[in-house]
């Protein structure tokens, strides 16, 4: 990445409703957005699954300019050599 070149860093909130099947495993899909759902055999596996779907949607409404149904909580520029958080989810009953 070249030195004039910034990074675009947004972070959404994406609520996620996670229902156990009757047939076995689980489906989370998310109450605002009816496009972002994703299914799993576990609920990790789901909730990993909707968050990889709801990456892919943004980058596709983005091209498309399409509005994305999710509140932005931040959004910031970086250049090279910048540190950053990353949430990592951790689920277990």
């Amino acid at each position: 990445m070249s030195k004039n070149k910034k990074l675009n860093i947004q972070e959404y909130e994406l609520p996620v409703a996670v229902e156990e099947q009757k047939e076995g495993g689980y489906v989370a899909a998310c109450p605002v957005w009816q496009d972002c759902y994703a299914q799993g055999e576990t609920v990790e596996e789901a909730i990993n699954e909707i968050s990889y779907v709801a990456s892919s949607l943004i980058e596709l409404y983005r091209e498309e300019e399409i509005k994305i149904p999710l509140k932005l909580k931040a959004s910031e520029k970086k250049s090279s050599g910048f540190s950053l958080n990353i949430p990592v989810i951790v689920s277990s009953f």
